[in-house]
């Protein structure tokens, strides 16, 4: 299968795996991301990277640099968990070429989804996928490691790498909630692959957008507040970089619907470089005084990593939805249940009920998306209803059944044809 009729089929995966935010529901999500520096079990490290997490409280956390699946649980265990056992759990994780991306997020507030691989050169480029508890609202975050360096070469490979990432993104609906966030390596916004991360396309909306508006070359004292790495003045043996904070490399960009419109939103303000107080500028961020963070972990932020993590606000709520040129709430309850038989051959039954009169829409759909079947489109009172699939037509295989209100997707759920 070539690499377009993949993103073919992971784009249908992702429209088909969008959530509904119930109505009056809302929560703020703390996002961050953490370049870990070649993280390998470390008992010192470890003490560094579990007071930094513990005071920055992040609901999710994706993390760069991190080499294997032992490594991984390590950090879920000794590190994330170490104070409040269960806290947090892990995605799927995929051991590419060179270190890798992990996300970690809290079990009361999220649920995993997937970990889409996107292949470059270098590194892999993630796309995890994670619903809120509460709203049902999929927020999609693209982790990514960039080419480090300064050459033209390096800055090349860069845009290559950001090429890939903008193919699969343009592949995604309108007005998608997506987030791509890490180690980027980008010394200055005249950087093409920085330009091309935020350059529109027409028709459609992979582009990104920076809370920051930080125009030149990012490396001087007027940037000072927004740089994250290098948190050292010296080298501590760990292969770290040294010469004090810098660079603008670490970063989180939005989607134009988180940004603008969209039912999880980028709270304004809030993306921050943890720890900079912004008078560290080519200074180790543990040097007195640090009028960001306690002592403690300006030292935990010095031993852990020569990155700083950074931090983002999101909110998940309810929004309206446009139908036929109104505004119209979505029902505030609904069910669709599980078909039965599953598996089934070739008959299957499928019960929803609405709570309020509704235009209510069902769909029989493959991985991609393509529609097989409507099973129902009309406006519909108030109860519990049952409509009949007859997949005779269907070869064996995994198939999705949606079902729309008002012309949003409330949800969608997997049965399984046998023959």
């Amino acid at each position: 299968m070539n690499y377009s009729n993949k993103l073919f089929i992971l784009s249908g995966i992702i429209f088909l795996t969008s959530f509904y935010s119930s109505a009056n529901s809302q929560d703020t999500v703390k996002i961050m991301t953490y370049n870990l520096l070649n993280y390998g079990a470390n008992s010192l490290k470890d003490q560094s990277f579990r007071r930094v997490v513990n005071y920055s409280d992040p609901d999710i956390l994706v993390v760069e640099e991190i080499l294997s699946q032992a490594d991984v649980n390590n950090f879920t265990n000794n590190v994330l968990n170490y104070y409040t056992p269960g806290l947090y759990s892990s995605g799927t994780f995929y051991n590419g070429f060179d270190s890798d991306n992990a996300v970690f997020y809290k079990t009361t507030e999220f649920t995993f989804l997937f970990n889409v691989e996107i292949p470059t050169a270098l590194r892999t480029i993630n796309m995890f996928g994670l619903v809120h508890n509460s709203t049902f609202d999929t927020i999609r975050l693209f982790a990514v490691h960039l080419k480090a360096g300064n050459t033209a070469p390096d800055q090349e490979q860069r845009l290559t790498e950001v090429n890939i990432l903008r193919n699969f993104t343009n592949t995604l609906p309108l007005n998608s909630e997506f987030v791509v966030l890490g180690d980027f390596n980008i010394y200055s916004s005249t950087e093409s692959c920085y330009q091309r991360l935020l350059q529109p396309d027409i028709g459609v909306e992979g582009h990104f957008l920076d809370p920051y508006n930080l125009p030149g070359t990012w490396n001087q004292q007027a940037y000072a507040p927004y740089h994250t790495q290098s948190t050292r003045t010296r080298s501590l043996g760990d292969g770290g970089a040294t010469g004090g904070l810098d660079d603008r490399f670490d970063m989180i960009l939005n989607s134009k619907a988180v940004t603008e419109a969209g039912r999880i939103k980028y709270i304004s303000g809030s993306l921050k470089p943890f720890g900079n107080d912004g008078n560290h500028f080519n200074d180790s961020i543990n040097q007195r005084p640090n009028l960001a963070v306690p002592d403690s972990i300006a030292d935990a932020l010095y031993y852990g990593s020569d990155h700083l993590p950074v931090t983002a606000l999101y909110l998940f709520e309810q929004n309206q939805v446009l139908v036929n040129n109104y505004s119209s709430e979505i029902p505030d309850e609904f069910i669709l249940y599980q078909n039965y038989p599953n598996p089934f051959n070739p008959v299957t039954k499928i019960k929803y009920k609405v709570k309020q009169k509704s235009w209510v829409s069902i769909d029989v759909t493959d991985m991609t998306g393509r529609v097989y079947s409507n099973l129902v489109n009309k406006q519909i009172n108030p109860g519990s209803y049952e409509t009949v699939f007859n997949g005779e037509f269907l070869s064996s295989g995994v198939y999705f059944y949606r079902m729309k209100v008002n012309g949003k997707i409330l949800n969608s759920k997997k049965m399984i044809l046998t023959r």
